[in-house]
Order: structure tokens, then sequence, then C-alpha cells
């Protein structure tokens, strides 16, 4: 396991160096010591991922002014302060200016080991949030509403990019919310139509007296009210994509049109048969599975197999968890962009709680915990149920949270997740234990 840190240590005292030394790679942490202010600080940069432990009372340049320095380098690097008696005044006075938390000499080794930890934790924790903001930047073109790290998201863009300048039809298979019609359009863009229409149908919201209407135009005196000639959305599509959302909901009458529409490239408007040429590809979505849709007789099998030359199944936002840190970084940037309000800064620990959330509605309801998080409004009832209890008791709650998180952003992995968390095995197995966390409730079988 790769020891987190290192610590950077300052003091003029070589037995507490020395001390400090020792207390701390014991506790598999790396340290490297200083007994001048100065010395240290061409290791302090945006990317180092230790921490900062320094004595307030040195000669030349103090701890003060080292924990200044150190913040103009990096506003969010941790600085641990070490102080006497006598500056507890100033010890807190630093923490107002961003110093992250003081250690009263005397102290045990313990409150050393503990305050370091949390400071790392918190560091690692600001580089990945940091991590996450760099890689969302370059994802830009075809593929930038598909967003996600995971291997299931990289499955469905090498799909697309594979049958993108094909013509066979798609299906789109995936829950509410997984962004099938982001596949649709993401398709639509890497294909050889892309200049050409990309006309998306809803079918489930167009009205049942119409929708045939809609779908293949009329001629006039075709019905009641039918005026003049009218192209319907098929026709608009020519040369592009017509992409059929829903399309489980459309009435089987219509599914035996349509069916015909797919196979002969043809449609011929309501009153009239003329038969009009269609060179479009259909690209369908579904979020029921069709196939048992087909088996209860509740869709035509024969238009199914049709449309789906190439499936496409989109994960749900429990099958990647590993990207819903960087998509809600995401929508937070865009919704802050919308409103011309600055994006605000998402700390790791709100990220990691974030990680371990169900989200039923996928990524539409997380872009909706986006929107409120930059609007500043609580979420899911955090006014009115403050966190209560002892500081120890909401001490051990997030720490719960936090290793509840990491195991379900490795999918239960023990070793993925004590490295990720900077602690031992046999401190994570402990912990699981205390707090009655179960491998087994994190791991992919039961995303």
């Amino acid at each position: 396991m790769t020891a987190p840190g290192p610590v950077l240590f300052v003091d003029d005292e070589e037995p507490l160096r020395i001390a400090a030394q020792q207390t701390l790679e014991l506790a598999e942490m790396g340290c490297l010591c200083f007994d001048r202010a100065a010395s240290v600080l061409p290791k302090i940069t945006t990317d180092f991922p230790g921490v900062l432990v320094t004595d307030i009372r040195m000669p030349g340049m103090d701890g003060t002014a080292l924990l200044r320095a150190a913040l103009q380098i990096d506003p969010e690097f941790p600085v641990i302060l070490v102080t006497g008696h006598g500056d507890l005044d100033l010890a807190v006075s630093m923490m107002r200016d961003g110093a992250y938390d003081f250690i009263e000499k005397p102290y045990a080794p313990e409150r050393l080991v503990d305050a370091v930890r949390r400071a790392l934790e918190m560091r690692r924790l600001t580089l990945e949030n940091r991590r996450l903001r760099s890689q969302v930047a370059p994802l830009i073109g075809t593929m930038d509403s598909l967003r996600g790290f995971s291997p299931e998201m990289e499955t469905v863009r090498s799909q697309i990019r594979t049958v993108a300048n094909s013509d066979a039809d798609v299906l789109i298979v995936g829950d509410t919310g997984t962004g099938k019609g982001l596949a649709a359009q993401a398709l639509h863009a890497a294909s050889k139509r892309a200049d050409r229409p990309f006309v998306s149908i809803n079918c489930a919201a167009l009205p049942a007296d119409l929708i045939e209407s809609e779908l293949f135009g009329h001629e006039p005196g075709a019905f009641a009210g039918a005026t003049r000639a009218r192209a319907g959305k098929f026709e608009h599509a020519r040369w592009g994509t017509v992409f059929l959302d829903e399309i489980d909901s459309l009435p089987l009458a219509l599914q035996a049109k349509l069916l015909h529409a797919v196979e002969t490239r043809s449609i011929s408007r309501l009153g009239s048969h003329d038969r009009i040429d269609l060179d479009v590809r259909f690209v369908a979505a579904s979020k029921s599975d069709l196939e048992e849709t087909a088996a209860r007789g509740q869709f035509r099998g024969d238009l199914l197999y049709r449309l789906n030359v190439v499936t496409i199944r989109m994960p749900s936002l429990a099958a990647r968890r590993q990207d819903i840190p960087m998509l809600f970084l995401t929508f937070v940037g865009q919704t802050a962009d919308r409103y011309g309000h600055p994006a605000p800064q998402v700390p790791g620990v709100v990220l990691d709680a974030i990680a371990a959330r169900d989200w039923p509605g996928n990524a539409r309801e997380l872009r909706n915990a986006a929107e409120r998080y930059v609007l500043g409004l609580p979420e899911r009832g955090e006014q009115a149920s403050p966190v209560a209890g002892t500081l120890a008791d909401r001490v051990a709650e997030h720490e719960r949270a936090l290793i509840a998180a990491s195991l379900a952003a490795n999918a239960g992995r023990l070793k993925d997740t004590y490295e990720a968390l900077g602690i031992s095995r046999k401190a994570l197995y402990e912990k699981m234990q205390r707090y009655g966390l179960d491998r087994e409730s994190f791991t992919e079988s039961d995303s």
C-alpha cells in the first residue's frame, strides 16, 4: 500500500522533529522534516499530495508567515499549526485566516496522527475534485453529452463510434434519465447524416387522434379539419435521422404502418396512395424490455427485430457510480453558466456523499440536485433535519459516510477502498465492523 503524504514537518527543535518523524512513520505516513520555514516552501505546489505541520515560533520566517505563503501558492493547502499555550489566541486567529487545525504543545502522539490523517484525507478529496474538473474540461464534441470514465460508458461510446457511419437502425434501451436521447443525438452527430435533420419524436406525447397524421402527414380532406396538405415528421427527416423515443407507447395498429415504413423506407400520406421514398435512419428508444413487451403481445415482434439491428444499453448511475462526481461537477458548471453565477466549489466530502446515494431518476435527477446546489437550496430536507448528537457522534457518522461512499465508488473492492482512504487493511476491516458495513452490499452484482 502506498503511504499517504508525505507530511512536511517544520520545527527548529531537533528532538521534536525526530519524535514527530517516528510517530508519523509508525502510523504509515511518510514525513520530511525541516528546521527552517523557508526550506519547505519549494516543496509546496498546487498538486502536492501531502500536508504541512509547522511550529509557530521559529527564527526567521515564523509559522504564521509560512501559513500565508503556503496559502498564496494553494488556498486549499492544509496547514496544521503547532503552538505553545501562550499562542492559543494567535492560532485561533490563524484558523480564521485558513489554517486547517492547530495542536497545542505538549501533544500526545495520537493527537498529531489524528490531525494529520484528517488533513491528508481532505487533501486527497481536494485533489480528486480538481482532477475531475480538469477531466471534464476537454470533453467537448460529439461525445460531450456522454461523459463518464467508467467501462460501461466507454462501451456505449465505442458502440456509437462503431455504428455511426453505417445506416443500421439502432435500438437504445435504458431506464428513465439515463441519456437515451443524448445517445441518439451523439449517434446522429457522428454519422454522415450529421448536417441533415435530426427529428425527435416522443411517441408517448403525441395525441392519439393525430399521431398518424403527425408521423406520415396528410392530404387535404383526409379527415375533418384537414384543409391543406401537410408533410409529416418522417418527411421532414429525409436524409437525416428519425428518433422514436418511448416507442413502446405506439398503438399496435400504428406499429404495423411503422414496420412498413422501416422495411420499405417509404410512406404514404393520409388520404393519398402516392409513395414517398424516405432516405432516413431510424433510432428507437425504450425504457422497457421490448422482448418481454412483445412476448406479452403489447409490441410487435417483427418491428422489434427490424429496429434492433444494433442495441445500445444505457447504464444507470447505480451501475457506474465512479462517474457520479464528475457528472455532478459538470452539471454544477452548466447550471452556474446558465444562471450567470460563478461555479461554487464542491467539497470532496460532498462528492463522496453524492456518489454513495441512489439516483433512481439517474442523470436527470442528478442534474436537478446540481441545480439546487448552485442555487443554495437544501437537499432532501437538510433544513428540517439538522445533524444532531455529540461531536463524537457526528465525526463517526461522517467517517461511516466516507467509507460507505468509497466502498460504493470501488464496487466493494477492499484493496482499492483502503488505498483510496489512506488506511491499512486492518483499519478498514475494524471500521466496517464497527459501522455495520458489509462489502457485499457494494459489489457490482448488487449495483
